[in-house]
């Protein structure tokens, strides 16, 4: 298992991928392929190309094997050209929304989240190098897996000797158990239709950012030539600021959704799937600082009833919280369960707002959330106390960086996460219920006698009140003398009052160099 903790540098093929407001190509995909690509690729009676339609990819793996085509083999392409031939190839030889369930993250670019191969051999083979999602996020024949070993074996000729592949026998395991397993994985299979969704309207949305709070907005999106739109996307925070995007998106696929947005000197990306229900989940995430993010779900505003979400989403026996609803043409009374007494305060099509009293003797636990004919699942916990706090991300990296460098530090988001006992009344268990994410003091310390004897937590950076740390600069620190730069290892404690009381939660924290190499899919 191998954790990914996902870095601020992007290349360039990533952000002109996502950054459509360049014009496109006076030229087809069609055409490009045929005038750019065939000298070296072969055209069949079909008139499918060997090797480029032997396999499919995401919008991301497109871009990457165009920029590789281009850097490696000379290939002269203006970035019109290229965002055309990319939007072409992902358009044609894509993957459906499916089949990227359960690797997202690394087109999310998700700080949380554990990579790790389907199998024992495919972990060790693959992922000791780059992530497991970067290989489950391809389709290819069984004859162009192989050919991919190939060339893992050209382009790299010493990572036998690299990456602890020195144990096995690399080479006859890649080339022969590793194909079978994986043509039997991600074959090729069929290419999935183009979404034909007019993306063009008003979408509610509602998200969550560690270190800010819930939210909810709208994007309003508007289509331009080129299967291009414009979109202008509204922030609303808990704790009552706001924020306005203006930027581009396009549609990709069978439902790719990438977008460029701006705020002032704030650069976003949204990296989201637009699922059968015609509901569009991700993540965006700063261009340059993809560390800091927020969640996203978005319904279309003209659609079907729905309820989207209640935030705050939990509040403790014998107190009385103010909770707002978000939705879609919402309407009748709010009920949150038995114990739980709701009064409106007011209410619109899209949103609610609502003062809501716990009971002392209210059912501990999760609660439905029921207004009109809309049911949120679990959508509201009721609890007595806080047994345990977690700290999430419970491992992570933060990178140095700046000090008029060319590559910007990385930096860690935390956040205290409250549990309560299950019915086995034991913390820890697989029966705890999740309360929520809760304000916290946050404090580091040097996470063991080598962190303390080299002083780390005085070098290495700095805890904001929200959970956002700040690594140090890089380079050479001459205030140091028993370490060459401003790496260390760190202990993240969050303290969260619960009433008189006071519940720990502890995580840990690698400060350590640079990315130097940073591929849109790691």
């Amino acid at each position: 298992m191998k954790f990914i903790m996902l870095s601020n540098l992007a290349l360039a093929s990533a952000v002109t991928l996502m950054s459509v407001t360049a014009p496109a190509s006076a030229k087809t995909g069609e055409q490009i392929l045929e005038e750019k690509c065939s000298s070296c690729h072969n055209a069949r009676p079909d008139g499918s190309y060997e090797r480029i339609h032997d396999g499919r990819r995401t919008p991301e793996g497109w871009s990457m094997t165009i920029i590789r085509m281009m850097r490696n083999h000379d290939v002269s392409l203006t970035d019109p050209e290229r965002r055309t031939i990319t939007k072409y190839l992902a358009d044609t030889n894509g993957l459906t929304v499916e089949e990227t369930e359960g690797y997202r993250y690394i087109l999310e670019k998700n700080p949380v989240a554990w990579d790790e191969g389907v199998s024992k051999n495919l972990t060790e083979i693959c992922s000791r190098c780059h992530s497991y999602a970067r290989v489950a996020l391809q389709r290819r024949t069984p004859d162009d897996w192989k050919k991919l070993i190939h060339f893992h074996i050209g382009q790299f000729p010493t990572m036998e000797y690299q990456a602890l592949a020195r144990d096995r026998d690399w080479w006859a395991i890649a080339h022969g158990p590793t194909v079978e397993e994986l043509s039997k994985l991600y074959p090729l299979g069929k290419a999935p239709e183009m979404s034909k969704v007019d993306m063009s309207g008003t979408w509610r949305l509602t998200g969550h950012q560690p270190g800010a709070g819930d939210y909810d907005g709208y994007m309003t999106v508007k289509a331009l030539k080129d299967g291009k739109y414009s979109v202008q996307k509204t922030l609303s925070f808990a704790n009552g600021t706001s924020a306005d995007f203006l930027g581009n998106a396009i549609l990709y696929g069978a439902g790719e959704w990438r977008a460029s947005l701006k705020n002032g000197d704030q650069n976003l990306r949204q990296v989201l799937s637009l699922n059968k229900d015609k509901t569009l989940i991700g993540r965006w995430f700063e261009s340059q600082n993809d560390v800091v993010g927020g969640t996203l779900i978005m319904v279309k505003a003209e659609g079907p009833t729905q309820l989207l979400s209640v935030s705050p989403s939990f509040a403790k026996i014998g107190t009385t919280t103010r909770v707002s609803i978000a939705g879609v043409d919402l309407e009748g009374i709010p009920h949150f369960g038995e114990g739980v007494s709701v009064k409106v305060v007011s209410s619109a099509k899209d949103a609610f707002v609502v003062d809501v009293t716990v009971a002392a003797d209210a059912a501990v636990g999760e609660h439905d959330v029921n207004l009109g004919k809309n049911t949120l699942k679990a959508g509201f916990i009721v609890y007595d106390k806080v047994n345990t706090v977690k700290v999430v991300p419970p491992v992570t990296f933060a990178r140095v960086g700046g000090n008029g460098g060319a590559i910007a530090k990385v930096p860690a988001q935390f956040e205290a996460v409250g549990y309560m006992n299950g019915e086995d009344g034991k913390a820890g268990t697989d029966d705890d219920i999740r309360i929520g994410a809760m304000e916290a003091e946050w404090k580091t310390d040097n996470f063991d006698d080598v962190a303390a004897a080299l002083e780390d937590a005085k070098f290495v950076g700095q805890i904001s009140s929200n959970g956002l740390f700040t690594p140090a600069d890089a380079g050479p620190n001459p205030e140091r003398p028993k370490m060459t730069n401003n790496a260390g290892n760190l202990s993240i404690t969050a303290q969260v009052k619960d009433g008189q009381t006071v519940v720990e939660g502890k995580g840990q924290l690698y400060v350590t160099v640079q990315r130097f190499v940073d591929p849109p899919i790691r």
